[in-house]
């Protein structure tokens, strides 16, 4: 039946992309501890997550090649179930274009002959969308950085290059994977921010330097959702994805044999 639209309480779903040394991570706690107490950070970053200890009260969980999306789902559902009020995923551009990610396992799907450039997909795209699915799904605030490619623009003063400037341009992310989230800040190297996508309509034509305000007002942008919450309806898969599942699951058991697994929930635990 039709009922009258409304804004519906929900959870935030934020991306920061930005170049190398733009200060995603950092940022992104700010938006943290503006969003919740309880922070939960999944670090592929070989670490750099620990570095900001001093400045911030969160726990963190390190994940290490091959960046399979079963990790990263399996984290999230982890963190929900130890009740952190916001997760911070970075980067998700690993499980993309990282080692054992989605375009490394359908290269290795076409080498195997299994499929080729185009019917590989059939195969990597479930493992997307089951991840894309477990972060607008979470019961949890959803932080996720994302690396941009980068482009160096001479700047000039008088007809001399004064410096160049690292530019960031579009996240590296399967693409479209930006218009989940319910804000995408691009991050420029001098740590300003700027909405490439914004559906709260706080950051429009805006250049600013993320902060715990930040984070504060799209809480508070959330907290204007109606109260009665309708939940939304999910469709099952399909039979005959959850087939190609099953296949893709065999195929990487035997590509990734050799390979040392990562129990994300053993970090976690306490």
């Amino acid at each position: 039946m039709f009922r009258k639209a409304q804004k519906i309480l929900s959870k935030a779903r934020i991306c920061l992309a930005g170049p190398a040394g733009s200060g995603k991570t950092f940022s992104a706690l700010l938006l943290a501890s503006g969003l919740g107490k309880r922070i939960a950070m999944i670090d592929t970053e070989h670490g750099s997550g620990d570095l900001y200890s001093d400045k911030f009260d969160y726990d963190i969980l390190r994940l290490s090649p091959p960046y399979e999306c079963k990790k990263y789902i399996e984290a999230i559902k982890e963190a929900e179930s130890q009740g952190y009020d916001v997760i911070i995923v970075d980067s998700l551009t690993h499980a993309w274009a990282g080692e054992g990610g989605l375009l490394d396992m359908k290269d290795k799907i076409v080498q195997s002959g299994k499929g080729n450039d185009w019917t590989s997909w059939r195969y990597v795209t479930p493992l997307h969308n089951q991840l894309v699915e477990s972060i607008l799904q979470s019961k949890c605030h959803i932080i996720a950085t994302a690396r941009s490619k980068m482009k160096y623009a001479p700047e000039e003063e008088n007809g001399k290059i004064k410096r160049v400037r690292k530019i960031g341009l579009d996240p590296v992310l399967r693409e479209g994977m930006e218009y989940e989230f319910t804000v995408v800040l691009d991050i420029s190297s001098e740590h300003v921010a700027t909405s490439s996508k914004d559906r709260t309509g706080l950051f429009d034509g805006q250049f600013f330097t993320p902060s715990r305000e930040t984070g504060h007002k799209i809480l508070s942008w959330l907290k204007q959702g109606s109260n009665n919450r309708h939940e939304p309806v999910y469709t099952k898969q399909e039979p005959n994805v959850q087939d190609d599942m099953k296949e893709l699951g065999r195929f990487v058991d035997e590509t990734f044999s050799g390979t040392k697994r990562v129990r994300p929930v053993s970090v976690l635990n306490k």
